[in-house]
């Protein structure tokens, strides 16, 4: 087992302090704007605890000037790399689609597309809440190993009952036991499914509260159960909610904002 003072590369121990990412990390250290016990730190240096970090403000500057943006995203966009002729999320963050109600000073430039990426995934026939950043401290927080970030979803859904799609009142039809399946009880990759909030938000949509994001998690939940998903759209992230956002536009994270 390795001892937890072994001494760990500074990219890392500067991540896990939540300084920055270890990408933007290796960049502040090559500019030289990262000293060790006072001595500007070379690349690929371990550090032990005792070891006193300093950064320069150069970098803090830089890191300020980062955004992270909030989109309410349609059906028919992929959160990553575009994929079988669909489009990515991050070509709505234009001017245009900018929401009107966005309380935020931040004025739009293209250079904050540059290093914009998802932080986290929406499934292509999903819509909602897409969180796309260029600060890595909140990629962590969100994505990260140790992220328990809940995450909050509205799911319409379908049940069959004597082979037939049943669409309105499902709840009356769905067995309280699939219910509490789905709370807990299921595994998907061979792998047990933590425990999730689950209850009916009417008839027809339950509401999903998740602290983990396997790929089209609630969706495969639901088959396991004899559910389809009809419907399913992101409400919430940590602390921050989707609240008015127009379905196809974005806002900026507001300064007083924390997931």
């Amino acid at each position: 087992m390795t001892d937890a003072a072994e001494p760990i590369r500074l990219n890392k121990r500067m991540a896990d302090l939540g300084l920055c990412s270890r990408r933007e990390a290796d960049a502040w250290i090559e500019q030289g704007w990262v000293k060790v016990n006072g001595a500007v730190a070379p690349m690929g240096l371990k550090v032990g605890p005792q070891d006193r970090i300093e950064v320069d403000p150069r970098a803090r500057g830089q890191q300020a000037q980062q955004v992270t943006i909030l989109l309410h995203k349609p059906v028919g966009y992929v959160s990553g790399q575009a994929e079988d002729g669909h489009q990515p999320a991050v070509t709505l963050v234009q001017l245009r689609n900018h929401w009107r109600g966005d309380g935020s000073r931040t004025r739009f430039s293209p250079q904050q597309l540059r290093g914009l990426a998802p932080a986290g995934r929406l499934d292509i026939d999903s819509v909602g809440l897409l969180v796309l950043t260029q600060d890595g401290r909140v990629a962590r927080q969100l994505i990260g190993e140790d992220s328990g970030m809940e995450k909050e979803y509205l799911v319409r859904v379908s049940y069959p009952v004597n082979g037939t799609e049943r669409t309105t009142d499902v709840q009356s039809v769905f067995p309280r036991e699939q219910l509490a399946r789905l709370r807990h009880g299921l595994a998907l990759d061979g792998q047990p499914l933590k425990r999730a909030r689950v209850d009916w938000q009417n008839p027809e949509q339950l509401r999903f509260i998740l602290t983990e994001g396997k790929k089209r998690q609630i969706r495969r939940m639901c088959e396991l159960v004899g559910l389809k998903v009809v419907g399913l759209k992101r409400i919430r992230i940590g602390n921050v909610v989707l609240g008015q956002l127009p379905l196809g536009q974005w806002r900026y994270l507001g300064a007083d904002e924390r997931f």
